[in-house]
């Protein structure tokens, strides 16, 4: 059996969960938010005890791929209403900025123009540029699946270089670096 799938998922104060069985979507409802997922109709959602569970039907290879999944994505989501996701960029380059007004992000990354990238109106973005510190992006929302996406996105734009690291890059993350042309003597 899944061990993943198998855990109940604990819901905090304030959040409830629904299933429909007409159309197969759970609905997780809390403080920050409301979010839906469909899931698949021969699987079965139970409430019980402030918790939820995820029953697959048989031993089939794909209800046992798809068991963890589903438990993993009503987990992420009753997360997500409850407490909210928060993804940090930090913009590495000389001469690379990045500002945010409203939910248009406008980054300057060494190209001929500047680069203008709508953000759904789902998240919210926020570009922080203190004196002597690296331009921040940070992206917050209840959707961990979309807060993911578009931080590749924005990261897709200028990905970080393993000469000199510039380039957009998550914090924290470590860019493994190499030797320029001076260490081939």
């Amino acid at each position: 059996m899944s061990r993943i799938g198998r855990l109940p998922v604990s819901l905090p104060k304030g959040v409830t969960c629904t299933y429909s069985e007409a159309d197969h979507k759970v609905t997780v409802k809390g403080p920050k938010g409301e979010l839906k997922q469909a899931i698949d109709r021969d699987f079965k959602i139970t409430m019980e005890e402030g918790a939820v569970l995820v029953q697959r039907p048989t031993e089939q290879k794909r209800h046992k791929a798809l068991h963890g999944l589903y438990r993993a994505l009503i987990a992420n989501m009753v997360e997500g209403v409850s407490q909210g996701y928060k993804t940090q960029l930090e913009v590495i380059g000389v001469g690379y900025k990045a500002t945010a007004q409203g939910n248009v992000l406008d980054l300057s990354l060494g190209f001929s123009h500047s680069v203008i990238l709508g953000i759904p109106s789902e998240l919210k973005v926020q570009a922080l540029q203190e004196k002597g510190q690296n331009p921040m992006i940070i992206l917050e929302g209840i959707d961990k699946q979309l807060i993911g996406q578009m931080a590749a996105k924005i990261k897709s734009l200028r990905p970080v270089e393993p000469y000199k690291g510039k380039g957009i890059r998550y914090v924290g993350e470590y860019v493994r670096r190499k030797a320029g042309k001076a260490a081939a003597k």
